[in-house]
């Protein structure tokens, strides 16, 4: 897991325009002598991944990068852009600590929890001195607000506050654990499996770029009051200022977010977002061989990204998409459209075409606003994205008579 960091780290990260960090083992003995420049070349020669290539992409000449797994999202829309390995399950290291960030902040939202309620840090929580763990650095049996523990998970990838805050939510860390997995599989994360509140390896505890993208998409969309919490750089607690470890929060302002990873088992990991103009991405590196390639691949996977996608709106608000055959009801149609303004991100340059497809045997009565069919958009004969189209009026069910007629009339194929 990451280790002990100070307020050196953003200078550090600044200064090397990247992720210049070096492994966890010399990070845990910092007076040991740092090795040759030219030795460091030539181990991660030796431990370079052969790169990647896309297994699917929406645009040409998608980027191969050296990971186990990657993958670029569509933040607005959730659609995968490009991926490779996306839904093998790989150890998430310290990434699985945007769950429980997630679940505090969803806590927060619906009142279960405040922003000033305190936190007790037991013994089995608490960091005991070891600098080859990640930590806040809380004092064993202090309290510390929720406010600032989530502060210590984000920001400082704080094991010690990640299993602080799961005893304190669910009484212990295998309790909170089940809770984690139930919020995974109601967001549709299929090839994630928690263990604990850290990412501290074992061996059944996993997850898949493309789940931990759609965990980094539901942060975005559903925490908006602490999602501003992933781009700070730093955060000062018991004395102790450490740094974020996303080196792209130091030199590209168009990243706000998200998490960084790293344990022997799941190499160097990176879930990021950024927006430039009306487009947020996500992007997932996962299982790299150094926190520099973490950073580089994911600067590849936004700069193609970014370069070949652009923001299209195939149907326009307020518009008629297509009328709808109603049975049984006062009328024989309903006009459908769309419920909300919608937007996709395309391939630059290419045509959207769209489709409409209706739920079979349409019957009275509708309700204005109810879903009743979707529309599908297609670029370039792949699909990019869907939206629902709901009933533009109500629509009364028809009296005895008039539906046994139409009864009959459907018999006879009039």
């Amino acid at each position: 897991m990451q280790t002990k960091t100070f307020s050196i780290l953003p200078v550090i990260f600044a200064i090397a325009a990247g992720a210049l960090i070096p492994s966890s083992a010399s990070l845990a003995v910092v007076h040991r002598a740092a090795k040759p420049a030219s030795h460091k070349k030539a181990a991660a020669a030796v431990n370079a991944l052969p790169p990647l290539a896309a297994q699917t992409s929406l645009a040409s000449n998608p980027p191969a990068l050296p990971a186990k797994a990657w993958l670029l999202m569509d933040s607005d829309s959730g659609e995968v852009l490009a991926s490779a390995n996306a839904d093998e399950p790989l150890p998430p290291a310290s990434l699985t600590k945007m769950m429980t960030s997630y679940l505090v902040e969803q806590a927060l939202r619906s009142g279960k929890l405040k922003q000033t309620d305190l936190v007790s840090v037991s013994l089995n929580a608490w960091c005991r001195g070891s600098s080859t763990e990640s930590c806040m650095y809380l004092p064993l049996n202090s309290q510390a607000t929720v406010i600032d523990i989530l502060r210590g998970i984000i920001i400082q990838s704080g094991n010690d506050a990640s299993k602080a805050i799961a005893e304190h939510m669910a009484g212990s860390e295998a309790s909170f654990a089940k809770l984690m997995n139930a919020e995974a599989q109601r967001l549709g994360m299929t090839r994630t499996h928690f263990v604990n509140a850290t990412g501290l390896p074992d061996p059944e505890h996993k997850s898949s770029a493309r789940d931990l993208a759609i965990l980094a998409r539901a942060i975005i969309h559903d925490s908006v009051d602490y999602y501003p919490i992933y781009a700070e750089r730093e955060f000062k607690y018991n004395g102790i200022k450490q740094g974020n470890r996303n080196a792209l929060l130091y030199t590209d302002p168009t990243v706000d977010g998200l998490k960084t990873g790293h344990t022997e088992a799941a190499g160097y990991c990176l879930v990021t977002s950024s927006k430039r103009n009306e487009m947020r991405m996500i992007t997932v590196i996962l299982n790299t061989n150094s926190a520099q390639a973490r950073a580089d691949e994911t600067r590849t996977l936004l700069g193609w990204g970014f370069s070949n996608f652009e923001k299209a709106t195939p149907i326009q608000p307020n518009t008629v998409v297509a009328t709808a055959k109603i049975s049984f009801g006062k009328a024989d149609t309903v006009a459908a459209g769309l419920g909300a303004p919608w937007m996709l991100t395309v391939p630059r340059g290419q045509q959207v075409q769209t489709s409409v497809e209706f739920g079979a045997g349409l019957e009275a009565p509708v309700t204005k606003g109810s879903v009743i069919g979707k529309v599908v958009a297609t670029s370039n004969g792949k699909p990019v994205g869907e939206a629902p189209l709901v009933a533009q009026a109500d629509v009364e069910r028809a009296g005895l008579l008039l539906r046994t007629w139409q009864h009959i009339a459907k018999l006879f194929g009039k």
